[in-house]
């Protein structure tokens, strides 16, 4: 029977029996909408050659979803907690769904484009949902856990894409990667419908169809600039002008938000410190984390000579003590022992440690590789919920929906962010160590190309060093961003 209610705040005589049943069917629909976001990279050689894509083309299958996904973050969390956040969960089920058998049978790469994009629609309701229906089903020393593993949930997803990835694509076509999203969706879809309760705040004044839009189109553009960056050149005009205009477009959004009696957004909720500090402690730990795992990532493959799938599944240990030490309940127990400011601290010198590890200690062995991954995922799984929980601490129960939004929107600037400009860092270094007949070269396989004898040997060091760099720096983002975080919550209480 569904349970409609303004506010879910369940108590000892109210919580479902079934509740972390419910929580499976969340962290299953949140792990096949991480993945989308890694599973892609193992495909592209495949794509290039069955669709005759360019590399503009590859670079839009990979960005469109994740391009529409954090353009609608904001507005799918204020529909959760307007129509109801078990509608929304439904409502993107359904349509990542539908999404990933288009794009499973895509037989161009405009359709499979178009198709990302749609996926894109279903994850955007699902990230949202996915953790405002768990806060609603969960309360007290619960709740920290339940929000761990739903963290936890995106780490392995971040691991286990490649391999997944590379192992299907081993044994079937390329179409199997979205068509294997189809059946775990059905099943969620049946599942969720029959166990995870309705919960809404109820509707006052009429829809921010306003807000909506420009919330979306200017999330989009600045997340377009970040990720085209890199590629296109920071000061090319047409970054340099989505920046601009998504910069313009916030300001109105923010500026309409203010003006109104029921904004999507309200902005009330920036003069709370916690909840300032909450949000940028979210964007400078995601900035740091993801930037030196993507750069690791690139070093396994480039440098060690693994293929993506391979670098993926050495990276597993990472993904796998995180998702042991929530389920466990162990990390819940630390977090509540530390408070969350110094959890955040304390998990984030972990992994800017871990990562240190990995990229200092020279070994052609796995050991160090292990030690220092272990490490890592002993400070994820402290930090990562704690930040969450601090974000949704900060917002009264009946706006979880608008928490999660505003979460999964600082997530995915700061994930962006730090993937760019670590890129960058990267690839400014890489030039600047490159022998002086290279000096043109934009990357490591043009620059292998064009080098001849002993010169492939100094391109390969010069990367090698350049990855150095771009890690250590990600490193001292990861750092300086828990302590800022963790300094800014403590001040405010």
């Amino acid at each position: 029977m569904t349970l409609v209610q303004p506010v879910a705040v369940p108590t000892a005589a109210t919580r479902l029996p079934h509740r972390w049943l419910v929580l499976a069917v969340l962290c299953v629909a949140q792990l096949v909408v991480v993945l989308d976001n890694t599973v892609l990279t193992v495909a592209v050689p495949v794509l290039t050659t069955e669709l005759g894509a360019s590399t503009a083309d590859v670079q839009w299958m990979i960005n469109a979803y994740a391009l529409v996904l954090s353009g609608l973050l904001l507005t799918a969390g204020a529909a959760a907690d307007r129509y109801g956040r078990r509608r929304m969960l439904l409502a993107g089920l359904v349509l990542f769904g539908l999404g990933s058998l288009v794009a499973g049978l895509a037989s161009t790469s405009g359709q499979l484009i178009a198709a990302r994009a749609g996926m894109g629609v279903g994850g955007a309701l699902l990230v949202t949902s996915t953790l405002a229906v768990a806060m609603q089903v969960f309360d007290g020393p619960e709740r920290s856990r339940a929000i761990g593993i739903w963290a936890a949930t995106s780490a392995l997803g971040f691991a286990v894409g490649p391999p997944i990835g590379g192992t299907i694509l081993a044994h079937l076509p390329w179409g199997a990667i979205f068509l294997l999203n189809v059946p775990i969706v059905l099943a969620c879809l049946l599942v969720g419908r029959a166990l995870v309760p309705e919960s809404r705040t109820p509707a006052d004044g009429r829809l921010d169809i306003w807000g909506a839009a420009l919330s979306t189109a200017g999330l989009t553009a600045v997340v377009f600039s970040i990720i085209a960056g890199p590629e296109r050149g920071w000061a090319s005009t047409e970054v340099v002008g989505a920046a601009v205009v998504g910069v313009l477009l916030l300001g109105l959004f923010v500026r309409w938000e203010r003006r109104i009696s029921h904004p999507m957004l309200d902005m009330h909720f920036f003069r709370d410190r916690r909840f300032v500090g909450a949000i940028s402690g979210v964007v400078l730990i995601t900035f740091g984390a993801t930037g030196a795992l993507f750069l690791l990532t690139q070093h396994l493959q480039f440098v060690r000579g693994y293929p993506a799938w391979e670098a993926g599944l050495r990276m597993a240990p990472f993904a796998l003590s995180i998702v042991v030490l929530n389920v466990s309940g162990v990390a819940a127990a630390v977090i509540r022992r530390l408070g969350l400011a110094a959890a955040i601290a304390v998990g984030m010198a972990l992994l800017a440690a871990g990562l240190a590890v990995v990229t200092v200690v020279s070994s052609d062995g796995y050991g160090v590789l292990l030690g220092g991954l272990l490490v890592m995922g002993v400070g994820c799984a402290l930090a990562n919920p704690a930040i969450v929980e601090a974000v949704m601490s900060a917002i009264p129960a009946e706006k979880a929906g608008a928490g999660a939004g505003v979460d999964g929107t600082m997530t995915e600037v700061g994930s962006s962010l730090g993937i760019a400009v670590l890129g960058a860092v990267l690839n400014a270094r890489f030039a600047a160590l490159l022998p002086a007949g290279l000096a043109g070269a934009q990357s490591l396989p043009a620059a292998l190309a064009a080098a001849e004898g002993p010169q492939r040997a100094a391109v390969t060091s010069a990367f090698a060093s350049a990855l150095e760099t771009g890690q250590l720096v990600g490193a001292a983002a990861v750092l300086a961003g828990g302590l800022l975080a963790a300094a800014l919550l403590r001040r405010a209480g």
